[in-house]
């Protein structure tokens, strides 16, 4: 399988990752109702999908009735998802991380304002689907509905 299919661009795609995913880890968790990092998983949360945040100053609070851990090594199991609420520049680091774990999420979802295709290809060719430049909460509302 050529590694770019792994770059997930179309409704189809997106649809997947919504039904086969259980489990969300959020990179840059934060605790604040108005910011994204908190209002997006919280709504995930919502319809189902168990969150965990990632956070390292916010290491031992309580965010989404989960623990927040400082790595994604951290995790108290392997996710689904790797939801990434990170600047940019920070998408290759993260992307080494996923990398030297001793699982791997079926997807890295980069959030709305969010690129870096060095860090994509880097994850896709490693067999990891990865969404870029897009929010899962309107996506999600609008391929699988408020339910």
């Amino acid at each position: 399988m050529d590694w770019r299919e792994s770059l997930i661009q179309d409704d189809a795609g997106l649809v997947r990752v919504f039904r086969e995913a259980r489990t969300i880890a959020v990179l840059g968790a934060k605790g604040e109702r108005g910011e994204p990092a908190f209002y997006v998983p919280s709504y995930l949360k919502a319809r189902g999908y168990r969150i965990f945040p990632v956070n390292p100053p916010r290491t031992g609070e309580q965010i989404f009735g989960e623990k927040v851990v400082a790595t994604l090594a951290d995790l108290p199991d392997p996710v689904d998802v790797v939801e990434v609420f990170r600047r940019p520049e920070f998408l290759p680091g993260h992307a080494t991380e996923i990398l030297r774990l001793p699982w791997k999420p079926a997807v890295v979802w980069f959030q709305l304002g969010i690129r870096h295709d060095d860090a994509a290809a880097e994850l896709a060719r490693a067999g990891i689907r990865v969404v870029q430049d897009r929010c899962m909460m309107p996506e999600h509302r609008r391929l699988i509905g408020t339910a």
